[in-house]
């Protein structure tokens, strides 16, 4: 005895297969999706960033950043995140995203033309051998070959899934007996949302909205599309389908801008303001699209008619050839191709107004404190975390760390200069900045060891490991720097005073460590070469010599002087020096980082 005939036989638990069937598939799609992504990211993560913050500097540039990037990634959505990343970090200005941005788009129509593509030929062919070129890739032992290997593993559960969808979805165009019920209960919700005039285009693109925004992935939202559209979903007559599917894509378009809308809470203006721009873009190309929908259709379908028939028509099964349908999934990627083309080309010349516009939308706070602008955020997104890529931001957090540091000590050598004059409201800056400091090295440490938990290979393990180091160094520095301006402040408090060549040997020893402090600033998370490594060692040494000797001569004015004043001027000295080691050892680890690479 089996239950499988019963099952099959209700369409309750037919209908639910189906739908785990589909999403099983959406599965293995999605989750090729963020394999793929993550690997290239993996082997080209480097390259991507310098990108990103390079080659922004006009708009087609831009543009083009942003399309590459997104071509390459499959996800619209993880570079725009991506981007609010950059912008916040600081890496990107405004009107530089605003181009990434407009490019992504245009990068996220890739996805369209491999559906289309799909059964131009057999899935299986050419799936299972690139995850077999992929596999043995992904065990060996360097790091770029097996982030590669990753890629095309994930490129070939993509197909896979995408192959899977396309079975799994219901064929409702032919009505046979098994998929009646269910083309009744389509067919009745089509015709209802398709009973409202020019009205019916906007509650598809909203069903295109919510589609996305449920997936999580303007790609996957795409594949569903087609597959729909090409299995009858969308009805029998191949321009009313088209029709349908061009309006749920639009919806697509704007769905795919929540996810860099929720990854900016919390972040900079900025970084709001760049999210912002993508909504809008979307928004005001769909509004110009709606109002020309009539044009615009007819104009994509004649096209469609200019390609040669076997590039348009595509084999959706065994022994099927003449299948109308077919076409729309052509069609459909034309058209996404055509909108984004369209959409860059009108407001690419408005991409200053846009960020005009998006300032006054997102206005800067009234009182906006250090400890704000400096504020640190994971950014990511469920489906494709940006690993390697998260990594710009904490170094731009260290960056400003380090600025952080020179400004302190440049705030106790004022403070040390002028001993007769109130200096309250300095020392008070000055404590802020070291409580700033334990909070930014804090979230600097978090933020960093969850990069480390996502799977980033051990070069960028290393290099997060050393920026650990800096971090912690840096910190340490700082509160060295606090304990001087205190020293300070109780020796003018208790009115003693230093005798001329102390102050003058003291100065020396300041602009030492300030020499210090500046060259590691300046050469921070960077390779240095070997003169300028001695050149680091050579001030240490300075540093050294200059403690020992200042030391011997106050141990000698103990004995008739104040031992007060010079135990302070020895603890002076001392903490000079453990400066002047936290310094070093900054720069040390920042070139063991490279040294690892």
């Amino acid at each position: 005895m089996t239950y499988t005939p019963v099952l099959a036989a209700s369409p309750f638990w037919g209908a639910l297969l189906t739908i785990l069937t589909i999403l099983g598939s959406l599965g293995i799609f999605l989750y090729g999706m963020k394999v793929m992504s993550e690997g290239i990211q993996k082997a080209a993560g480097g390259g991507m960033r310098k990108a990103l913050a390079t080659l922004t500097h006009n708009r087609v540039s831009s543009v083009f950043t942003g399309f590459f990037t997104t071509s390459l990634v499959q996800s619209s959505s993880a570079t725009t995140v991506l981007v609010v990343s950059f912008v916040n970090a600081g890496l990107l200005t405004l009107v530089e995203s605003i181009g990434v941005i407009m490019g992504a788009n245009l990068g996220t129509t890739i996805t369209a033309w491999l559906v289309a593509w799909i059964g131009k030929f057999s899935i299986s062919k050419v799936a299972l051998p690139i995850i077999g070129i992929g596999l043995p890739l992904f065990f060996v032992g360097k790091e770029k070959i097996k982030a590669i290997g990753e890629s095309l593993i994930g490129f070939g559960l993509l197909f896979t899934g995408l192959a899977a969808l396309k079975n799994a979805v219901p064929d409702l165009k032919s009505g046979v007996a098994e998929n009646a019920h269910l083309q009744e209960q389509v067919i009745n919700v089509i015709d209802f949302l398709n009973g409202f005039g020019p009205g019916s285009t906007v509650l598809f693109l909203i069903a295109g909205i919510i589609l996305t925004v449920v997936v999580q992935s303007s790609s996957a939202a795409m594949a569903i599309t087609i597959t729909c559209a090409w299995n009858g979903w969308f009805g029998t007559d191949p321009l009313e389908a088209f029709h349908i599917s061009a309006a749920v894509v639009m919806g697509e378009n704007i769905g795919t801008t929540v996810t860099a809308w929720l990854a900016s809470i919390g972040t900079s203006v900025n970084a709001k303001r760049a999210a912002r721009a993508h909504f809008l873009f979307n928004v005001v190309g769909t509004i110009w699209a709606i109002l020309a929908f009539g044009i615009l259709i007819p104009f994509v379908w004649g096209l469609v008619d200019l390609f040669p028939k076997e590039i348009v028509e595509i084999k959706t099964g065994k022994g099927e050839v003449d299948n109308p349908l077919t076409v729309v999934a052509f069609a459909v990627a034309l058209f996404h191709t055509m909108f984004n083309l369209l959409n860059i080309f009108l407001l690419v010349w408005f991409v200053p107004q846009i960020a005009n516009l998006v300032q006054k939308w997102v206005k800067d706070p009234s009182e906006q404190t250090t400890q704000e602008q400096h504020h640190l955020r994971y950014i990511s997104q469920t489906l494709v975390d940006l690993g390697e890529l998260n990594i710009a931001e904490a170094e731009n957090a260290i960056r400003t760390m380090s600025e952080q540091c020179v400004k302190m000590f440049n705030g106790f050598i004022d403070v040390f200069e002028h001993p007769k004059d109130d200096m309250s409201e300095q020392v008070k800056a000055l404590k802020q900045i070291e409580d700033e400091a334990d909070i930014m090295m804090q979230e600097i440490t978090e933020y960093l060891v969850r990069c480390s938990s996502k799977d980033i290979g051990t070069q960028h393990a290393s290099r997060i490991a050393g920026m650990l180091r800096i971090t912690q160094e840096l910190e340490e520095c700082v509160d060295c720097i606090y304990r001087l301006v205190k020293l300070n402040e109780r020796r003018y408090k208790k009115n003693r005073q230093f005798s001329p060549d102390q102050i003058e040997s003291l100065r020396e020893y300041a602009g030492n460590t300030a020499q210090f402090i500046q060259f590691a600033d300046a050469h921070l998370l960077q390779s240095i070469s070997d003169e300028q490594m001695n050149k680091a060692e050579e001030i240490k040494s300075t540093s050294i010599a200059m403690r020992k000797k200042l030391n011997k001569s106050a141990m000698k004015r103990m004995a008739d002087g104040d031992v007060r004043l010079e135990m302070i001027n020895i603890d002076i000295n001392n903490h000079f020096e453990a400066i002047a080691n936290h310094v070093l050892h900054v720069v040390q680890a920042g070139q063991s980082m490279h040294q690892s690479e």
